[in-house]
């Protein structure tokens, strides 16, 4: 029997599913600089795109994650995506991560659906614990964190090289009793 992907709903979005008429907007989001300035992945085609919806097909086909599109209530509005990945049943635990259109920054989005996310983690995976790892020159993620109530565990120095120099990467954590 095959099991039905996780539709969940706030009063004012829908995490769901990606299809296929997505792949303008993850391509949008995923080639714009500013989007993807922290982000580990970006695309240059609608071609490579292809590539992230892949992703988040195999996520969840090999049960090492699950990623949704974030939308309005309507289902009118793609505003992002969000998701765990990183999934380890053994260790019962996952990274979170979600990016989000600049057009709907500053509007409380991710705010919203973050712990929408936790919860089914912790809820429906039954993880103990959910990453949060954050370059840390990222300052609005780092801030998203400390708002969702992750504990920041310490800083990673100089242990990615990105565009040529190191970076350090901030881990950040929720547990499920916290």
């Amino acid at each position: 029997m095959e099991v039905q992907f996780p539709t969940i709903q706030t009063n004012r979005l829908l995490l769901r599913q990606f299809v296929e008429s997505d792949l303008e907007n993850v391509f949008k989001g995923l080639s714009d600089p500013e989007i993807i300035k922290f982000y580990g992945v970006s695309y240059k085609t609608i071609e490579d795109t292809k590539e992230q919806m892949k992703f988040f097909a195999d996520l969840e086909k090999n049960e090492t994650g699950i990623w949704w599109a974030v939308c309005s209530l309507d289902n009118a509005t793609f505003y992002g995506a969000g998701g765990l990945n990183s999934l380890s049943k053994e260790h019962k635990k996952a990274e979170i991560g979600f990016w989000l259109l600049k057009n709907y920054w500053g509007q409380g989005i991710m705010t919203e659906t973050m712990p929408i996310i936790c919860n089914y983690g912790f809820e429906q995976l039954g993880l103990h614990r959910i990453e949060g790892i954050v370059e840390t020159d990222n300052l609005n993620c780092k801030n998203a964190m400390k708002k969702l109530d992750f504990k920041h565990e310490g800083t990673m120095k100089d242990c990615e090289i990105k565009n040529g120099r190191f970076i350090s990467l901030d881990m950040y954590a929720r547990l499920k009793n916290e």
